[in-house]
Formats: structure tokens, sequence, C-alpha cells
């Protein structure tokens, strides 16, 4: 392992969905630990988060929602197969429901992109060097094919594509929601030969469904690692270099009513979960780690 040099990208997800969230993804930042980060900007501290970004000079890509609050498109605010009988999107399995039951217009599902892109480029002056999408969205069918083109259209270059090496094996994850995250590696394996169609690449390894909230530990992000380093070596043993995304989910619990989309904050804001991701990933023998095994914490420029 120590031969290999390994890229590793660690975004924190979420950013400007509110305050307490910002404030943890820079402290985050500046203790090293965090890398990269991906805004949401229909969240309620989109605005904040971007002058952070700045201030701090932290990487920013696009968090592209379809799923959670409300669209910033104005059009499509008021009437549109993307809302539900609240005004608000669908929800994370209300979205997946909508989308198989072919209830959503794609053409509305790509103005809502580009305004988020758009609205991205006005917050923070320069284009998303990487988009990704909310709860996975961007890799559900049809909608993959919409996401694809936005990037190409904006010259984005990079996305994730969230297979995860070693899902498989994590006997810790609940059952229910197992079995959304093998849906997710589902639409991700279709997935990527419309993205490589489409000229978009993504880094060698992702990771991040296995070692989320509770389930975030030194040990279970260093094997996690290990094991995908790894496996990817085995399979392609001449490269030198290896490129991996670790999603994590940082903050300080959101206090209601502040924070969310547009509805409040969601229940795994609220909860110790977000405040265990952080208290996890700034440990200094995670940072030990990392040196011992090479490993250089960087953002999707330096890829």
């Amino acid at each position: 392992l120590r031969m290999v040099q390994v890229k590793l990208i660690v975004t924190g997800d979420d950013f400007g969905y509110c305050p307490r969230r910002n404030q943890g993804i820079v402290d985050c930042f500046l203790a090293g630990a965090v890398s990269n980060v991906s805004l949401l900007v229909n969240g309620s501290a989109a605005a904040d988060a971007a002058k952070l970004a700045r201030r701090y000079n932290i990487p920013i890509g696009l968090h592209a929602n379809l799923s959670e609050g409300s669209p910033v498109c104005e059009v499509l605010k008021t009437n549109s197969s993307l809302l539900n009988q609240d005004g608000f999107f669908h929800g994370k399995m209300g979205f997946r429901t909508a989308l198989s039951k072919g209830l959503l217009n794609m053409s509305e599902v790509k103005q809502e992109l580009k305004a988020q892109v758009e609205l991205f480029h006005e917050l923070t002056g320069h284009l998303p060097p990487h988009m990704d999408g909310h709860q996975h969205a961007h890799v559900l069918p049809e909608v993959r094919h919409v996401f694809a083109e936005v990037l190409e259209e904006y010259g984005i270059k990079y996305t994730r594509v969230p297979i995860e090496p070693g899902l498989h094996n994590c006997d810790w994850i609940p059952p229910s929601l197992m079995e959304f995250y093998l849906g997710v590696e589902e639409d991700s394996f279709n997935t990527v030969d419309v993205f490589t169609k489409h000229g978009i690449r993504w880094p060698d390894i992702y990771i991040g469904l296995s070692t989320m909230g509770r389930n975030m530990s030194v040990s279970s992000i260093r094997s996690a690692i290990d094991s995908a380093v790894l496996q990817l070596t085995a399979k392609a043993p001449q490269s030198s270099t290896v490129t991996i995304e670790l999603m994590v989910h940082p903050g300080y619990p959101s206090v209601p009513p502040v924070g969310g989309c547009g509805e409040g904050p969601d229940d795994f804001s609220q909860s110790w979960e977000r405040l265990h991701e952080l208290q996890t990933l700034i440990k200094p023998e995670l940072q030990s780690h990392y040196k011992s095994r090479n490993i250089q914490l960087c953002s999707f420029k330096d890829l």
C-alpha cells in the first residue's frame, strides 16, 4: 500500500443547510479534516455558506437538489411536476416513487438543475468544478441523462458515482437502509455508461454510505479506505495514484425552525450523528493514519 499515492477528497455535503451545519463544516475544513464542500443552493444558509467558502478559500461544488425543500427556479415554484401537494419537492423516497410512476417532467428537471448551476455561479462567482446529487437523485433513471447533459453544457468535469466497494459486507447497516443503498448502487452501475459518454469523470473510489452518521469511526474510515485501495491495486497493479472521494456530513445539530431547504431541518440534521461525524473526522489518529498511508487530502481541481 505504501507505494501507492492516494489523493483523498473529503467532501462535506449539505453546505448551506443551516448556520450550524456551515459552522461545523468550516471547523472541519480549518482542522484539515474536510478538503472540499458541496453546496445546497436552496439551503436556508446558502448565501452565508458561499461567503464562508470565499473567506476561507474552501473548494466548493454543487450539491444538486431535486428532492428536499423548494426549487430555485421561479417558474417551477408554483406549478410543476417536481412538487407535491404541499408545494415542496417530493422527498427522498417520494421523488423515486413519482419518477417510477412516470409523473416527473424531465424538461422541468433540466430547468431546475440549470437554475441551480446559475444560482451557484451567482453566489460563488464561478461555475462548480464538481456537481453531485442530494440523496443520490442524480443517478436515477432518466434523471441521469438530463444531469449529464447539464454538466456537459456547463463544462463541469466531475461528479460522484456512489458505488462503494465492500458495501455488501457491512452487516451493521439495518436492512431497510441497506435496501436503499443497494438501489443507489444499482442505479449507479446503470449510470456509468451515460456519464462516460458525456465525458464526465469521477474519482476511482467512492466511500460514504458505510461510514455515515453513527457508523462513522476512525476504524470504519481506515478500513474502508485500505480495503478499497487494496482491491483497486489488485485489479490495476501498475497504478501509482489512486483517487478517492469520501462523502461526509459533519455539523452541529440543526435547531428548528432554522435550517433546511424551505420546510425546516429534517431528523438527521437535528440528530447527534452530525456532531459525531465532526468529532470523528477531526481526531488526530485519523490524520496520522493519512500520513502513514501516503494519503493526501485535496479537492477536485487537484486531480
